[in-house]
């Protein structure tokens, strides 16, 4: 889980209890994937004794940080900021223990509650005097950008590194916070945190970051990309969580399992050689995303996605399918092609030849319809039906939807309007 690390930085975590802070600029209303890796080190370090600050940047989050990045993000206003706050502290809770009575409680600040009260003179005077811009300069995110990458770069998003540079020196004032960790993107804004301590208050202070999580596609996760995994169900369902983690490639699933988990060095083991030895039962695969999706979701959402997955898979019934919320069944269907018909056809009831061509086109004719019928190739909700078959409104899942499955892998979803 380590990228870089500060030379120091292990023999202090060693010798004493450590304040230890990771920063989340708040620009969307949920955390993703990417951030989980930085927070599961403040779990870890919790975990060994040790006390977790998750700071929300309220006020860089107005900013941008233009680190791994070619283009300026849009400035939020205060109030989305805060709803955005809000959110990410709950999902930190299942993470970070916030109510523990011991010494290494998670804390959560925002920086926007000490940098508003900043005047823009006062700022460039007591702290941007002591770095100099040879040394802003010289940062690897400042000269991508410089050298032709993007759209170049504005004083705002210049300034960053000096507004996360005088957060840690406030947190190393106020809290005795002296270590920050970040993704590997970050090693430049870390670093001049340290030098600003360093040079202002004569302090030593220390850093260490962790890499960045990868799409296949080698792209990272984050909240502008395409892609995403969040923790929130609104934005990414149980169910697509579920088998994000279900689906990873086995050298993937390795990686993933000792940087989200909190599986010992021997449980780990014990599921390698069950993949090794059975790739196709997928042990470790699965052992990842029962522990992910509860620990996000919760036990419940766990036992709908399986019964889901059973369902898109071809083992699921009749009772399964029935029991999935309106949610997850669209979950589990999206992307499958659509129809909708009005409620009026199944008023008197509907032959199911007529519902499969002449209203749906799920079928191009009726004498292919009953072919398939007659062969025992088309179900509605999970069982097989025949030609004569009726449906009406006591057929609908969760009120409005009927499930057809032709063949074995070919399903549509008819949705039926009021």
């Amino acid at each position: 889980m380590l990228h870089d690390i500060m030379p120091g930085t292990e023999e202090l975590l060693n010798k004493e209890q450590c304040s230890v802070y990771l920063g989340i600029d708040p620009t969307a209303d949920s955390l993703h994937i990417g951030h989980l890796v930085g927070i599961m080190m403040l779990s870890h370090l919790q975990r060994c004794g040790h006390r977790p600050i998750a700071l929300l940047g309220g006020a860089t989050g107005m900013i941008g940080d233009p680190s791994g990045k070619s283009l300026e993000r849009n400035l939020l206003d205060e109030e989305t900021l805060r709803h955005n706050q809000d959110c990410i502290k709950k999902q930190l809770g299942k993470f970070l223990d916030f109510d523990s009575a011991g010494p290494n409680a998670a804390v959560l600040v925002n920086n926007y509650d000490w940098m508003s009260k900043f005047s823009f003179l006062d700022f460039i005077r007591d702290i941007g005097k002591h770095l100099t811009v040879n040394y802003m300069m010289a940062k690897d995110s400042v000269k991508k950008r410089f050298n032709g990458e993007g759209e170049g770069m504005s004083f705002t998003e210049f300034s960053y590194q000096l507004v996360q540079g005088y957060d840690f020196m406030h947190l190393y004032q106020d809290m005795g916070c002296k270590v920050q960790m970040g993704g590997s993107d970050q090693w430049g804004n870390i670093t001049t945190g340290t030098e600003l301590i360093r040079r202002k208050l004569n302090g030593e202070a220390f850093g260490l970051t962790c890499p960045l999580i990868t799409k296949a596609d080698g792209g990272k996760f984050g909240k502008t990309e395409k892609g995403n995994i969040w923790l929130d169900p609104r934005r990414t369902s149980p169910y697509a969580f579920y088998q994000f983690w279900l689906n990873c490639s086995d050298d993937d699933s390795k990686r993933y399992i000792r940087i989200f988990t909190h599986f010992s060095k021997e449980e780990i083991e014990e599921l390698e050689r069950k993949l090794d030895a059975e790739p196709h039962l997928r042990a470790l695969q699965k052992a990842l995303a029962k522990d992910l999706t509860i620990r996000v979701h919760s036990q419940e959402d766990f036992e709908a996605a399986v019964n889901a997955s059973e369902i898109l898979f071809g083992k699921g019934t009749a009772e399964n399918l029935a029991a999935l919320s309106e949610e997850m069944f669209l979950s589990v269907f999206d992307g499958v092609p659509q129809f909708e018909i009005q409620a009026s056809l199944l008023d008197e009831g509907c032959g199911v030849v007529d519902f499969l061509a002449k209203h749906t086109q799920i079928f191009g004719s009726n004498g292919e319809a009953r072919r398939m019928l007659k062969d025992n190739g088309v179900s509605i909700n999970k069982e097989k039906v025949r030609d004569d078959k009726t449906l009406t409104k006591s057929d609908l899942l969760n009120g409005k939807h009927v499930l057809v499955q032709k063949g074995k892998k070919n399903y549509y979803i008819v949705k039926i309007s009021q």
